[in-house]
């Protein structure tokens, strides 16, 4: 599942608090702010961990404000970690 989030989730900790839930629950994937001001993710695991984390991004950490979540379903691409990228990928 990749998520694109969006409202006030820049700079309030949301990539280092989505990295160590994702971890906790054993999920596989990566965390990036975008320059677009949102932040995008992408999930891989059991469902119910994966909708876990999601409905976490619906809240955000405590300094977030979260107005929108985009959710597109995806094929897993073998993901082995969870990591946080410090640059978008290039579209493709």
């Amino acid at each position: 599942m990749r998520v694109v989030v969006r409202g006030r989730v820049q700079g309030v900790g949301f990539r280092q608090q989505a990295s160590a839930r994702a971890r906790s629950l054993g999920i596989a994937g990566w965390v990036r702010n975008r320059a677009d001001g949102a932040v995008e993710a992408a999930f891989e695991g059991p469902s119910e961990r994966v909708e876990s984390m999601v409905a976490w991004c619906r809240r955000g950490p405590a300094d977030a404000r979260v107005d929108a979540v985009e959710e597109h379903a995806e094929q897993p691409r073998g993901e082995s970690d969870f990591h946080v990228e410090f640059a978008e990928r290039p579209p493709g």
